[in-house]
């Protein structure tokens, strides 16, 4: 059940792009203004949705970020290439802009690190200062995660990356990743009140 409430959260598609954002992004990148506006009406809708998330809901935190993938992307794409597709090669750029405020910002934990004395101090929907009643939605519930473990939930449960990929990026074992996505899916579950 979680696994579906966390793809069915509103995030704003990226306008129908193919063709589209290959020859906007070619203009661009020659330095076409009003190409890359139309590029970023096209895809700002996703990339705030990842940027927000990995940034646990801070609104004026994501919003910087996007701002700051944006320029990044402008500055890049004389770069690039057309291997993968705009909207991929833009939403990856986000993606680690996010990373990289997170690492920046020194909110990971040493490397060993699981993040696990954070979790474990979360209350869940049981505890005496949150009764049964209190039910939070999920967004609130992802944004109360650890950074790393939150990252680890964004990137696999709603980016769909690969463990090996999380680890990497994240400078963690494939074990770390994968151990960390189970146990916040576990305290996501009791923080909604659902019973596993």
């Amino acid at each position: 059940m979680l696994d579906a409430a966390m793809t069915d959260s509103p995030q704003t598609p990226a306008a129908d792009a193919g063709d589209g954002d290959h020859a906007l992004a070619q203009a661009a990148a020659g330095g076409d203004a009003d190409a890359f506006e139309a590029l970023y009406r096209r895809h700002a809708g996703r990339v705030h949705g990842v940027v927000l998330r990995l940034a646990g809901w801070q609104r004026a935190r994501a919003e910087d970020l996007v701002q700051e993938a944006f320029l990044r992307a402008w500055q890049a794409l004389p770069q690039w290439r057309g291997e993968a597709a705009f909207g991929t090669w833009l939403h990856r750029l986000a993606v680690n802009t996010a990373l990289m405020d997170l690492r920046a910002r020194r909110v990971r934990p040493a490397l060993d690190g699981d993040d696990d004395e954070a979790l474990d101090a979360l209350p869940s929907a049981d505890s005496a200062s949150h009764g049964p009643a209190m039910a939070l939605d999920l967004e609130r519930a992802v944004a109360t995660l650890p950074p790393r473990a939150r990252a680890v939930l964004v990137l696999h449960d709603i980016e769909g990356w690969t463990h090996g990929e999380i680890a990497a990026a994240l400078d963690m074992a494939t074990g770390s990743s994968k151990a960390q996505l189970h146990r916040a899916r576990g305290l996501l579950r009791a923080r909604l009140g659902d019973t596993p």
